[in-house]
């Protein structure tokens, strides 16, 4: 193959071939580096390559075997240790947080070689292959421990935690939106980590439930309601994540009259740092309709989130990014940025949570503004929505005057209105 064809050919996939690399290697440097490699490999092998029509496929395929090499050359020199988000993921159920310490001292029962599994396949989520090659022994010997070090575990964690914990069980919304205050305390925001997935609350981890409503104003009626549940691990194009079913009930509003259940597919991912989404999934018409990080503007306007679609950061931290006064917000920006603004007391259904509030300017879509209160347990406890006066108008109508009764923002000069609000099963 010619060089100028190569070049022409890597230039229109380059986009692509970037963001899969960026998905796979979490380490920025190690990212950039492994990517110019691979450019190099594929150029000194371009002339294996038969039919140019099927490039893309080709240096995705060259990239694919690139990362793995990476990752066994990882696992040759890791050390295993205890790490503190394990307690979580070993957990699996809502209230983790509230139990780490007996999750810690079960697992320090288990033998530390069946530790040694556990923690390769549920922190790490460690291919069983690179399991075996990392620890010396066959994939099937591999298998057969791994079995049986996870039936130790959960039948020691299970007599640890019987007596003192219940099974989650999903409590129904109620149908109109429960009465709620919000006061903005004066001590500094505290730092938490906030797992749940941009839009659908939900954790991306094994055993996760959780039921969410949407709630109009100044209705205050339930408009739609979601169901969400993580079934089982997932990987698309090769980077590991977990599917979660999804089941949308419109119950039809003032402003969509439609009704109806939609069903989607999500495959996500939670990293140390960020929790981002590598597909959806949903009907459309009799097409099912598969969209992943890799199909660019097919994907990225409604899934896709920070730079290279690396995904909301999940350890959040108050940068100073957005100032308010009141109800008046300005950012240095002026548009599409997302910070703490603030520590509040929640006052809803009857409980008061310690909060920090979010502030979401557009990062989204143009004309789109949200906060949301999180708890020191990194859980939405309110998620409320405001569009700016003139956002998607069709009948002519300013959101001011469509809602004149509901709340409004000024959020850098313009005028934001409150929309709907949302609320989990977390808080009942």
């Amino acid at each position: 193959m010619e060089v100028e064809r190569f070049e022409e050919l890597l230039e229109v996939c380059r986009r692509s071939l970037e963001r899969y690399v960026f998905y796979r290697i979490p380490d920025r440097e190690d990212s950039k580096d492994l990517l110019a490699d691979i450019q190099l490999k594929a150029f000194e092998k371009r002339d294996s390559l038969l039919d140019p029509q099927r490039f893309k496929a080709w240096i995705l395929r060259i990239a694919s075997n690139r990362c793995n090499d990476y990752f066994r050359e990882q696992a040759k020199s890791l050390e295993i240790e205890w790490q503190d988000e394990l307690d979580e993921i070993l957990t699996m159920n809502r209230v983790g947080r509230a139990i780490q310490r007996e999750v810690r001292e079960t697992l320090e029962t288990v033998p530390s070689s069946e530790q040694q599994l556990l923690i390769l396949y549920y922190f790490y989520q460690m291919p069983l292959r690179n399991i075996a090659e990392t620890l010396d022994i066959p994939v099937g010997t591999v298998k057969s421990r791994l079995y049986a070090a996870r039936n130790e575990f959960k039948r020691l964690h299970s007599e640890t935690t019987t007596k003192t914990i219940g099974a989650k069980k999903m409590k129904n919304l109620p149908t109109t939106m429960p009465d709620y205050k919000i006061a903005q305390l004066g001590e500094n925001p505290f730092e938490v980590r906030w797992e749940e997935m941009m839009g659908w609350l939900i954790v991306p981890r094994l055993g996760e439930k959780l039921k969410w409503g949407l709630y109009d104003w100044p209705e205050r009626q339930m408009t739609s309601w979601m169901e969400l549940e993580v079934i089982g691990k997932a990987k698309v194009h090769g980077i590991h994540g977990v599917e979660i079913w999804a089941k949308e009930h419109d119950l039809g509003s003032a402003h969509n009259t439609s009704g109806g259940v939609n069903n989607r597919i999500f495959i996500a991912q939670l990293t140390e740092t960020h929790c981002r989404y590598l597909a959806e999934i949903h009907q459309d018409g009799d097409v099912h309709a598969f969209y992943t990080f890799l199909d660019g503007e097919d994907f990225l306007p409604n899934w896709g989130f920070g730079e290279d679609n690396c995904g909301k950061e999940v350890n959040l931290t108050h940068k100073g990014l957005i100032q308010r006064e009141g109800d008046t917000f300005t950012s240095p920006s002026a548009e599409q940025v997302m910070d703490v603004i603030g520590r509040y007391k929640v006052e809803i259904n009857g409980k008061t949570y310690d909060t920090v509030g979010v502030m979401d300017i557009e990062t989204y879509d143009e004309g789109v503004a949200t906060e949301q209160f999180i708890d020191q347990n990194g859980k939405t406890v309110l998620w409320r929505r405001f569009n700016r006066n003139d956002w998607q108008i069709r009948d002519g109508h300013l959101w001011s005057e469509r809602l004149p009764q509901n709340k409004r923002y000024t959020i850098n000069d313009q005028t934001y209105v409150h929309w709907y609000d949302c609320i989990s099963d977390y808080i009942l």
